[in-house]
């Protein structure tokens, strides 16, 4: 295994609760304050909220109506753009230290980091380290991070997740040895990296409920409920985990699909999300032509307004290999018409393409006419040039300019939410 490396997982706390604060000069561990598109209605799910207003019981990803009226808060709107800004920033102060083949982004405000060489490269100890980083990103950005250090990347981040909470300098250590001593009996099992509560469902039917339940269960009893995925849930049951960061950066996986989902601004009804998903399929398809991919199996659901929790969905496998929309669009709407409920209110929808293919495998029907092929590619390409060029709303459809459309808004988003400057905050 990996005794003699040491990995850091850095966590930017309240990442973009952070860097609103850090704009208005604010300390965000005082400021009580909630990034949250209020435009949305308060049922729209805040996307962050300070460490201040967490000491108070609020939930992290609560809705706004789930604040107390009693608490005195700012809102303000997302600003995507402004914290990958912010990113990058931190990114750059981690590249001062570590070549960028030692990290490894895991997502927007959390990176992994081998420092085992660099340990010995500047004579530090691991803590010192951790904490020279954490208060340069602190002195330079005024961003508050925490840091898990293991001697594997599993430990690492469950020494993050874990161990770091409930210490005073927010740095929590873990090595196989540690792990077991202190964390082998913690509940929920849930709180454990990887460990979903369907999986911890799964696992109490036998009786299994901690960590080291996990480690001593029968290894042919979890390789029959959960297959191959067995291997990696016993080896981080013992706090194992062979695996660097060279293999994931080196990892390819071996199917690939392009899709997206949107929680809508009100409940719609059947035919105004109906437009939803032209106008998702039709940039889907657009994502799959700038690919250079196609695809043959579609996948489309829907989660209704009425506060019921469930959801339809349903999957086409098309009898023609494309990415125009002019003939997917027709097994979209037919497996719309099919799976969904007409008479409930929608406020979710998605779609995915699936078993993506190259263009050598693109196949039609005996009826499709090749030279409407042809003329439809042609015209996607421009369209695509001109959007790469002049922004994704220098060409927009008809149909997007339909009073519940929502193309032309999102194409101003980053990752769903919105991307620019908004210094109207609201106490």
């Amino acid at each position: 295994m990996n005794e003699n490396r040491v990995f850091f997982v850095i966590d930017m706390k309240s990442f973009f609760a952070s860097c609103e604060c850090a704009d208005r000069g604010l300390d965000p561990m005082r400021t009580k304050l909630v990034v949250a598109d209020e435009s949305r209605t308060n049922q729209t799910v805040c996307l962050a909220i300070t460490p201040a207003l967490k000491t108070l019981g609020i939930r992290n990803r609560c809705r706004l109506f789930e604040i107390p009226k009693s608490i005195e808060f700012i809102i303000v709107p997302p600003r995507m753009k402004r914290y990958i800004e912010y990113a990058s920033e931190i990114y750059a102060i981690y590249l001062k230290y570590i070549d960028k083949n030692d990290i490894h982004v895991y997502s927007i405000d959390e990176c992994f980091l081998d420092v085992t060489t660099y340990l010995k490269l500047y004579s530090i100890k691991p803590k010192d380290f951790a904490i020279k980083l954490m208060n340069e990103i602190n002195s330079t950005l005024h961003i508050p991070a925490s840091i898990g250090i293991g001697t594997n990347m599993y430990l690492a981040k469950i020494a993050l997740d874990i161990t770091a909470k409930s210490s005073k300098d927010k740095i929590g250590y873990l090595d196989e040895e540690l792990y077991k001593k202190t964390l082998w009996n913690h509940t929920p099992i849930t709180d454990f990296w990887q460990i979903s509560k369907g999986i911890s469902t799964r696992l109490e039917k036998y009786g299994i409920y901690t960590m080291k339940d996990l480690a001593s269960a029968r290894e042919d009893v979890i390789f029959k409920e959960f297959g191959v995925n067995a291997e990696l849930l016993i080896d981080h049951a013992w706090g194992r985990e062979s695996c660097l960061i060279s293999d994931v950066k080196n990892y390819k996986g071996k199917s690939r699909s392009i899709s997206s989902s949107q929680i809508l601004p009100c409940n719609y009804s059947y035919e105004e999300a109906r437009i939803i998903l032209k106008e998702m399929i039709q940039n889907g398809c657009y994502d799959l032509a700038r690919q250079n991919y196609y695809t043959q199996l579609l996948h489309i659901f829907v989660g209704y307004g009425d506060n019921k929790g469930d959801s339809d969905k349903g999957t086409v496998r098309m009898s023609v290999v494309t990415n125009l929309y002019s003939v997917i669009i027709e097994y979209a709407l037919k497996l719309f018409d099919k799976v969904v409920n007409s008479h409930r209110p929608i406020r979710k929808i998605g779609y995915d393409f699936s078993e993506l293919k190259r263009e050598d495998m693109e196949q039609y029907d005996f009826f499709s006419i090749k030279k409407d092929i042809t003329k439809e590619k042609k015209v996607v390409k421009s369209v695509i040039n001109v959007k790469d060029k002049y922004g994704k709303n220098s060409l927009v459809k008809g149909l997007d300019l339909n009073e519940k459309a929502t193309q032309i808004d999102r194409n101003a988003m980053i990752g769903g939410h919105r991307s620019g400057e908004n210094k109207n905050a609201k106490k």
